[in-house]
């Protein structure tokens, strides 16, 4: 499974809309990203709108993107979102900024067993 974490950032002025509105998104919406293969995929927001998101996927982004570029409710829902965020080049689903995994423990955990065990 690859993991993907983004970054965007929220105008201050619509934290509190952005926020209701993901308290609350379109069933629609829920069950094409699920069936676009976007799985454990979580949204974390500060006080001062910086934006994480987090996803896994089987496939690579641009294929998860692609996934969802391709369903209708997928446009519908970017174009409600775009207004939320400063400095956006492109819808919010292409726009963001990837940011690169340095570490994942499980990862690490499972390399240092495999070192262990050869080394027995």
């Amino acid at each position: 499974m690859n993991r993907y974490c983004f970054q965007l950032q929220v105008a201050a002025e619509h934290l509190d809309e952005y926020r209701r509105r993901h308290a609350a998104v379109w069933p629609d919406m829920l069950h094409a990203l699920q069936d676009s293969g976007w799985h454990n995929y979580s949204l974390f927001l500060r006080q001062d709108g910086l934006l994480i998101g987090y996803f896994e996927s089987e496939g690579t982004l641009e294929q998860a993107q692609s996934a969802m570029a391709g369903t209708d409710v997928n446009e519908r829902w970017q174009s409600e979102m775009a207004r939320f965020f400063v400095d956006l080049d492109g819808a919010p689903d292409t726009g963001f900024l990837v940011l690169d995994e340095i570490f994942h423990l499980e990862d690490q955990l499972a390399s240092t067993a495999d070192k262990e065990s050869t080394a027995s």
